[in-house]
């Protein structure tokens, strides 16, 4: 009776271990990624040999390249100088306040006229003037004087067949109306103090 109790069980058993035994055969290769996955250290036995690694290990040296040679600014590339705007100067004005100029006015005096023995008489920074007209037969005469002593002549008109001439220097004065057979002398001069002329004729 005991052995026909533990027949079941001992048949239980083997197809466990057996199932657990397919199992393990089929996870294998995913238990195999896993491990790789995980990170874990490979074999030691399994790692290559140390000169695979050092020709495995050398990079091709970088090719040699030609030296770029700078380019040289051109023109246009050269920074300009600009030179900088002149300070202006401020504008100044200059107000001057106080009373507007007087516009000064030159008043010109005529000097007084007087008549002195037929003498027109004018008087100017203390000197008088006299001025006279003479006629003759032979024409007419004006004589200027000065009480500083000077005699000049102003005008001389001849008569019809006279022809006039004059002589002398300017303190005494001679004026001459000459014709054919007849002549008229006017003769004038400062003397004392005072205008003096002289009219006369010759061969009348």
């Amino acid at each position: 009776m005991r052995s026909s109790r533990w027949v079941p069980v001992a048949g239980w058993c083997l197809a466990t271990a057996t199932s657990i035994v397919l199992s393990s055969v089929a996870l294998s290769p995913v238990l195999s990624a896993a491990r790789a996955e995980s990170g874990e250290l490979p074999d030691i036995d399994s790692l290559p040999a140390p000169a695979a690694l050092a020709e495995t290990s050398e990079t091709p040296a970088p090719a040699a390249t030609a030296p770029v040679r700078p380019t040289r600014p051109t023109a246009s590339s050269t920074p300009s100088r600009t030179r900088p705007p002149a300070a202006s100067k401020p504008a100044t004005t200059t107000t001057i306040t106080g009373p507007a100029p007087t516009p000064t006015r030159t008043v010109t005096t005529k000097p007084a006229t007087t008549t002195e023995d037929g003498w027109t008489v004018t008087s100017s920074d203390g000197v008088k003037t006299y001025v006279k007209s003479f006629t003759t037969d032979g024409g007419s005469a004006v004589i200027r004087m000065t009480s500083a002593g000077l005699v000049s002549l102003v005008t001389a008109t001849p008569a019809d067949g006279y022809r006039v001439a004059k002589t002398g220097s300017d303190t005494n004065l001679a004026v001459y109306f000459n014709s054919t057979g007849r002549n008229f002398i006017i003769h004038a001069q400062w003397w004392n103090s005072a205008p003096l002329v002289e009219v006369s004729e010759v061969g009348g």
